[in-house]
């Protein structure tokens, strides 16, 4: 990283450039994503700049004096956030002071430092619990799945009725909060779904080309590909294949998007964004009145929770959301009182029979 034949005028700053984009190559070599290198340099970036230190000086106050800072603000930040921010950093210093790459020699021989881990086990935000979210994410109830999707229908006639444009854009986003909740998905995955992923399951012919959705581009693993998975229609979200063919042959060819391959396309006939679904989510919830924490993510917990509602195994209902362990999965569940007093009046019968049925 460092020409042996170049002389700085200003050494201290061209070595910390070089230090970064040393890092930035090791990153890349892993695979991982250019959105995620770019979100840890800007991080490194802005320690740097509220240290006012080059990275040999660092030291476990300035780290500290950091994290207290981000702290005191006005807008507290999740647990998560801060502990994402001490890792970045952490690894940053794990590159620096590994001997394979060199930079601890050559901080010593120029400045007389090396860089050190300033983050520890007794300064970092411990990771003790399976979830760390706020406890006000959750699934939404029935009643609140039917009131969100009830006023993502009312807004296309509002719009219509009002006399602005819009109106098949709404149509449309209703739509794609359905399929959201139908199948699952994430906001990522649902915008990267191609008409071609729409697929018959021979299994349950009487839904068409809804029979199952293939996901190709599911959450990736750290540097790894994106996963993917075949998500089947169940009986209990059969109403979605009315919803999808009703799309498909009144709403998405309103949009004129030619030979665009996208199932979910834009005025402009693109592709949707996650901004976009984000919005429509929003609008919907916000027009419902229903609780603001509530996110597109919460669909995807609701899915998980009602099908464990319907008796579906949590082996199934895994694969279904692409989780790669059980615990994910019991981390989406929030079962309603209602199904576990059914659970519980199904194991007192299986236990004590007619006795208890009478008592």
């Amino acid at each position: 990283m460092l020409a042996g034949n170049v002389v700085h005028l200003d050494p201290a700053p061209a070595m910390s450039e070089a230090m970064i984009e040393g890092w930035t190559r090791q990153q890349r070599s892993r695979f991982l994503k250019d959105q995620t290198i770019a979100a840890r340099i800007r991080m490194i970036r802005r320690f740097s700049e509220f240290t006012n230190l080059y990275p040999w000086q660092w030291t476990p106050a300035e780290a500290e004096a950091w994290i207290s800072d981000l702290r005191s603000g006005d807008r507290a930040l999740a647990l998560s956030t801060i502990r994402s921010y001490e890792i970045t950093v952490r690894l940053f210093c794990e590159y620096l002071t590994d001997n394979r790459y060199g930079w601890m020699q050559v901080c010593a021989d120029r400045f007389g430092s090396t860089p050190q881990l300033v983050f520890h086990e007794g300064n970092s935000v411990l990771h003790i619990g399976d979830y760390e979210g706020s406890p006000r994410r959750r699934p939404l109830t029935y009643d609140e799945i039917q009131a969100l999707f009830d006023a993502a229908d009312g807004r296309a006639e509002k719009i219509r009725a009002d006399g602005r444009k819009g109106a098949l854009a709404a149509m449309r986003d209703s739509a794609m909060l359905k399929f959201c909740y139908a199948f699952g998905l994430r906001r990522s995955e649902v915008c990267n779904i191609d008409l071609v992923d729409l697929r018959r399951n021979p299994q349950a012919p009487q839904y068409g080309s809804s029979g199952s959705v293939a996901v190709r581009f599911g959450k990736a693993s750290r540097g790894g590909p994106a996963k993917r998975r075949t998500v089947l229609t169940v009986p209990e979200f059969d109403w979605i294949v009315d919803v999808v063919e009703h799309y498909l042959t009144e709403i998405r060819p309103a949009f004129a998007p030619g030979a665009h391959p996208a199932l979910w396309v834009t005025e402009r006939a693109g592709r949707i964004s996650p901004r976009s679904v984000n919005a429509a989510l929003t609008a919907a919830r916000d027009d419902a009145n229903l609780d603001p924490i509530l996110d597109l993510h919460c669909l995807r917990h609701s899915y998980v929770t009602h099908l464990i509602e319907f008796d579906y195994p949590v082996r199934f209902v895994q694969e279904q959301v692409g989780h790669a362990h059980a615990s994910t999965t019991s981390i989406y569940t929030g079962v309603s009182n209602e199904y576990r007093n059914q659970l519980l009046t199904r194991a007192m019968r299986n236990r004590h029979g007619e006795l208890w049925s009478e008592s």
